[in-house]
């Protein structure tokens, strides 16, 4: 690691100086093997007889001997070999020269608002990764290993939420402090998709081990069979509520058949890849199947859900009632009185509601949390029962609905449902209900991108803006995988 930071190792600088001292002294060698034989035929050439005379007389006539050369060319050579070793070391002290601007700067660094940008898109990439490696991890008997890092990665990315909450509330204040705390964003939600990186491969082979179509065709029956029951279930919910009750889930009941329809195209895919040999065609198909049922899976659960719990909060709320007025009487004195008098007008409207026509239990219960809550009371009791039941539904609701949405919602939602998540129940309530808002215009505000395009197989919209598909490509792209960002891709 540290050669790769600091380029050269420290004792390869070390040996600079001997290798330009052997280049010198390798070039003073090369010029006195060149004049060499040039002295050697001056001093060895034989005196002629009888023509000493004219030798000579040539000799001053050319005005040198071939012995005057090699100072001259030896210096050159010398010369030459300096000159090399003194760029060599020029070149060596400008590139270990540590003056900010002169040799090889720093890129800049990145700007408040572009780390800012950079946070929101790791915050909302590492929410996906963590929604989707849930929901395949749903679909299989994984190792230990494997659930650890999910779990891991889920805490990370709760950090990073609750950094981005500080960080959006303002604090830190000064420059240097908001830019470290963006700077721990990025890093925790990098350290969260690691995590699920490292386990891709524990999770492929946890799926390879089990029968995977099998199973996957087995949970879609059992879906496929409870949507008549959970239709109907609906629809008494709202004849006897309102519609209003009924409202958070609208359009659920409709999404999941969309989802199912979907996965019977691809199941079959699967098996007739199955039965080509084509394995990686087998894997696409399958995964996708299995996000989408998971997904079906979700959208009946939350209808589900909603119309048990708005059963039990018109079971709780007279109860409720009753207790509320309890608390306000022995508050009387101790309160406000304004805010006693708000209190007492509100629960004499949500008992004259369940004298009345349809009403919302849900919604009826959480006006006199609220409102007994506004007096200072309600903190044990019938109405801390209330409170949490009120919460734990818009949580289950929100939270929903951006799994199955995911595609489309920001990192406002994301962020407010985190906090919801760890707040108190009246807090979680009301931090849960502005989530689902925030996705609901994010969602509105994204469309349909592939509307109006026929060619493409039924339900495959739902199934990007919901994340099983990354949606890259008009058919969908790549199926999401158990993973982070660097393998939630890998089954093509």
């Amino acid at each position: 690691m540290t050669s790769l930071i600091r380029g050269r190792p420290r004792h390869a600088t070390g040996h600079i100086g001997v290798r330009v001292g052997h280049a010198v002294l390798g070039g003073v060698t090369g010029a006195v093997w060149l004049v060499l034989p040039v002295m050697t035929s001056v001093a060895q050439d034989p005196v002629p007889a009888g023509g000493g005379t004219v030798a000579a007389a040539s000799a001053e006539g050319d005005g040198a001997s071939g012995t005057d050369y090699v100072l001259p060319l030896v210096a050159v050579a010398a010369a030459g070999a300096l000159g090399g070793y003194g760029y060599v070391r020029r070149v060596r002290r400008a590139r270990s020269r540590t003056t900010p601007g002169i040799v090889s700067p720093l890129p800049p660094a990145p700007s408040p608002v572009d780390l800012e940008r950079q946070a929101r898109a790791s915050l909302v990439l590492a929410d996906d990764c963590v929604r989707a490696s849930r929901e395949a991890l749903g679909q299989v008997d994984a190792d230990e290993s494997v659930v650890r890092a999910l779990r891991s990665a889920r805490t990370e990315l709760s950090a990073a939420f609750a950094i981005w909450q500080r960080y959006e509330e303002g604090a830190p204040e000064d420059p240097g402090g908001r830019r470290q705390a963006l700077v721990g964003v990025i890093g925790r939600c990098a350290e969260a998709g690691r995590q699920l990186d490292a386990q891709a491969a524990g999770f492929d082979a946890a799926w390879d081990r089990g029968d995977a179509l099998a199973a996957a065709e087995g949970r879609f029956r059992e879906l496929a069979a409870r949507t008549g029951g959970v239709q109907r279930a609906l629809a008494e919910a709202g004849e006897r509520y309102g519609a209003a009750a009924v409202d958070p889930v609208r359009g659920c009941l409709e999404q999941a058949k969309d989802r199912l329809v979907f996965a019977t195209g691809r199941l079959n895919q699967a098996r007739q890849e199955a039965d080509y040999g084509n394995g990686d065609g087998y894997r696409r198909g399958l995964r996708a199947a299995e996000g989408a049922v998971a997904q079906a899976g979700v959208l009946l659960g939350a209808v589900t859900r909603l119309v048990a719990e708005l059963r039990t909060a018109a079971e709780l709320l007279p109860a409720a009632l009753t207790g509320g007025e309890a608390e306000l009487a022995g508050l009387r004195g101790a309160a406000l009185p304004a805010r006693l008098t708000h209190a007492d007008a509100v629960l004499a409207a949500v008992r004259e509601e369940l004298t009345g026509g349809p009403y919302d239990p849900l919604d009826a219960l959480r006006r006199v949390v609220r409102a007994v809550e506004g007096t200072g009371g309600g903190r044990a009791g019938v109405i801390a029962a209330g409170a949490e039941l009120v919460a734990r539904s818009a949580l289950g609701v929100a939270d929903d609905f951006v799994g199955v949405h995911r595609r489309a919602v920001g990192v406002r939602a994301r962020a407010l449902l985190a906090e919801a998540g760890s707040a108190a129940p009246a807090d979680a309530d009301r931090l849960a209900r502005r989530a689902l808002e925030a996705a609901g215009r994010d969602v509105r505000a994204h469309g349909n991108p592939f509307a109006g395009q026929g060619a493409h197989e039924s339900g495959l919209a739902g199934v990007v803006l919901g994340g099983v598909l990354l949606g890259q490509e008009d058919d969908g792209g790549p199926v999401v995988a158990f993973g982070g960002p660097e393998t939630r891709g890998r089954w093509g």
